[in-house]
């Protein structure tokens, strides 16, 4: 039986290596590979080869087909000196992988060339338990849950859309989340609206959903506007800084203030409705898709659109909404998926099915057209104004 070391002189002589000069010069090219180190998390955090990617040994053979599915695409995998990475190469050649090469010296013999390292940021032990879930996730990892720690989400309402949308955005870690709202728990409340409960009676939305999330995750923070969002306020809002704006309104003129503010400021607006049993969700991406305005030029009579308190809402639809929601948000927070930009999805819960329709942007459209005739905020009550509507803003 051979010695561990005839076996890897073995396994060298079958596989590619690259020493460190080459594995730069490669990485520098017009067509670099993909580095992929295979050292242990503690090793990884210590510094690693910018632009690499980590799979932990214990772990290729089941991760690499999420990171790397293409088995033709160029690999250099790499350790600490060279021996592991070695093993590596050969059992990705097993697997079918066509161009895989090892590191000669690994991570040590890169570092006394002089080449850059780098020092990345790392979840404590705390953390890595906490978001545990997510990060085995390759599409989320430990830097995606860092991004979700450093991202900022606007909520426009801490009702019916707002409460479940929040609680997951807190759940998943995402480190700022700003409440606009200036309503009180009502009783009446309590059917849908989960973030608050029977001892917050009477306590502003904002405030009571911020208790709620900061229970749930002391890693969040929560920043309670206590007013209704309006022209005079809104540029003050957002001059806080927002990478994603979570509609949870019920009523057109905040739709339409909120959709002007977030093309205007180039924001991420992740929209939703609920009325009965039926709910709706769609993204609008500004400069990469349509707006709200593109959806609706102008706003349906009152009679046509009724709020939630006029009309009724089944409890759990708007959970299943701002789910979605919050689905939707967390993707833009941290890159990845496919966003409903473009795209309407339609939800009827008596009959348990999902639509969707395609929407596109109207080169007509007087924010996000071509040429836009709508430059600043207007009177938006004014415009969304009928016979039976005062307007005022209320959040499922």
């Amino acid at each position: 039986m051979p010695s561990y070391r005839e076996l890897l002189q073995q396994v060298k002589s079958e596989i590619e290596e690259v020493d460190a000069p080459l594995a730069h010069d490669l990485l520098e090219s017009a067509d670099p590979p993909l580095l992929v180190d295979i050292r242990e998390r503690d090793e990884w955090t210590e510094g690693h080869i910018p632009g690499a990617v980590h799979v932990p040994r214990g772990h290729l053979e089941s991760r690499i087909e999420q990171v790397v599915s293409d088995r033709s695409r160029a690999l250099v995998l790499y350790c600490a000196g060279g021996s592991r990475s070695a093993f590596a190469a050969k059992t990705l050649e097993e697997l079918g992988y066509e161009n895989v090469a090892s590191l000669a010296g690994g991570f040590t013999d890169w570092k006394r060339n002089g080449f850059p390292v780098q020092l990345p940021r790392s979840l404590d032990a705390a953390k890595r338990q906490r978001y545990s879930r997510h990060l085995l996730i390759p599409e989320v990892g430990e830097e995606g849950q860092m991004k979700l720690l450093d991202s900022r989400v606007l909520l426009i309402g801490a009702g019916g859309l707002g409460s479940p949308a929040a609680l997951y955005l807190a759940a998943a870690g995402v480190g700022k989340i700003g409440i606009v709202d200036d309503d009180r728990v009502d009783e009446s409340n309590l059917q849908r609206q989960i973030a608050h409960s029977t001892e917050r009676l009477g306590e502003w939305k904002a405030e009571s959903a911020k208790r709620t999330l900061e229970a749930l995750n002391p890693d969040v923070e929560v920043i309670p506007y206590l007013e209704r969002l309006t022209s005079e306020n809104v540029e003050r809002i957002l001059a806080d800084g927002w990478d994603v704006i979570v509609d949870g309104a019920d009523n057109f003129p905040t739709r339409y203030l909120v959709n002007d503010a977030a093309v205007w400021h180039d924001i991420p607006l992740v929209h939703g409705s609920i009325y009965r049993f039926e709910g709706q969700v769609t993204v609008f991406k500004p400069h990469e898709g349509p707006c709200y305005r593109c959806l609706f030029p102008t706003p349906p009579p009152p009679e046509l659109a009724p709020s939630c308190a006029e009309g009724g809402v089944l409890g759990v639809l708007p959970g299943i909404v701002g789910s979605l929601q919050a689905s939707e948000a967390l993707k833009l927070c941290l890159g990845i998926g496919d966003s409903l930009a473009g795209r309407l999805l339609l939800f009827d819960a008596l009959a348990t099915e999902f639509h969707e329709v395609t929407l596109r942007r109207d080169p007509g459209c007087p924010v996000c057209g071509d040429n836009p005739t709508i430059t600043e905020y207007i009177d938006y009550v004014e415009f969304c104004q009928g016979p039976s509507n005062t307007g005022r803003p209320a959040h499922a």
